[in-house]
């Protein structure tokens, strides 16, 4: 597989993933962050956070080649918008990160740390993919929190039960 090819397949991803992540971001009033489902649940603030940066985790690995969870920066946002304009800023830095991404990079080694301790090292080309898996799988933990609130669901792949019409 040649730069093009996985870049654009991940680039496409990214893109389709986009707008119906943003529509969800942007229905979650603050007044909500402390909410939880179960005791184990984590809250919705944090769950939103981890939606919006999870983008940013793609650039982490190209361009820094780590993650450790105990340094990683996280944003404090404040208001919805602050979260959605952070989101974005991700968005765009991960499809920056890798369209300027060379094979020869994309074949190195990517570290998830926790503490400074590895917990696991694979190919930055295959954990990105991993990766976009794991964001679209939270962001639909955040819609069964958005449904839990009586927030409507956006459309995703279809009409949801809110949205009738499929819009992205």
């Amino acid at each position: 597989m040649d730069n093009t090819d996985f870049t654009a397949a991940f680039l496409k991803e990214l893109d389709a993933e986009y707008t119906s992540t943003k529509k969800c971001l942007e229905r979650i009033p603050e007044s909500l962050y402390g909410f939880k489902p179960h005791p184990k649940s984590m809250e919705m603030g944090y769950l939103t956070l981890l939606v919006a940066e999870i983008p940013l985790w793609i650039s982490y690995m190209i361009e820094k080649s780590e993650i450790d969870f105990v340094t990683f920066p996280h944003f404090k946002a404040k208001t919805t918008q602050e979260l959605v304009d952070h989101f974005e800023e991700n968005f765009h830095s991960a499809k920056q990160s890798l369209q300027n991404a060379t094979r020869e990079e994309m074949e190195k080694p990517f570290s998830l740390k926790n503490d400074g301790k590895v917990l696991y090292t694979a190919p930055k080309v295959d954990d990105i993919a991993t990766t976009i898996n794991h964001w679209v799988h939270h962001r639909g933990q955040l819609t069964v929190y958005m449904r839990m609130n009586d927030i409507a669901v956006p459309s995703i792949y279809g009409p949801s039960a809110d949205e009738k019409t499929f819009d992205k």
